[in-house]
């Protein structure tokens, strides 16, 4: 009768490790299939202003900024810049910004730079703490590197 209950209480471990084996398996099946790889995207930006707006890498403005450098993205990546702009002018103008001048083309809607001040009204004299915000589409493909012309306009 013991020899019963040994070979069913063996049975029940052999049983119980064949199923933790199983298990293993399966979440080590499971975790290999959500591995992803990366690319990096390199990238830079030019800036370009309305007549009576300054574009400034410090808060100061005294600093001018002709360009800005996302640094090296990832798809799915999202990075800002801070900026300064200034009303250098005499008039009140309302900021507004767009982007141009692609290359390659094909990276405007992968790519994408939003900012934080569009409809803004500077006084003259008067500047304002802007962040630019670029975002790479997680599908991106066939874009290793790109430019683009941020354009801030003031109007009055």
């Amino acid at each position: 009768m013991q020899g019963i209950f040994t070979a069913k209480r063996k049975l029940s471990i052999t049983t119980a490790v064949v199923a933790l084996v199983i298990i293993g398996i399966a979440l080590s099946l499971t975790t290999f299939a959500v591995i992803t790889t990366s690319q990096t995207v390199s990238s830079t930006g030019a800036v370009s202003t309305s007549a009576n707006l300054g574009v400034y890498s410090d808060n100061a403005c005294t600093t001018s900024l002709s360009s800005v450098n996302w640094g090296n993205l990832t798809p799915g990546g999202i990075t800002t810049q801070t900026i300064y702009v200034k009303n250098t002018g005499d008039l009140s103008l309302t900021l507004s910004m767009t982007t141009s001048s692609w290359s390659p083309a094909s990276a405007n809607g992968p790519i994408t730079i939003t900012w934080n001040q569009e409809g803004i009204r500077l006084s003259p004299g008067q500047s304002t703490t802007a962040t630019l915000t670029l975002t790479v589409s997680s599908s991106i493909a066939d874009i290793t590197s790109f430019s683009v012309q941020i354009n801030i306009t003031g109007t009055n």
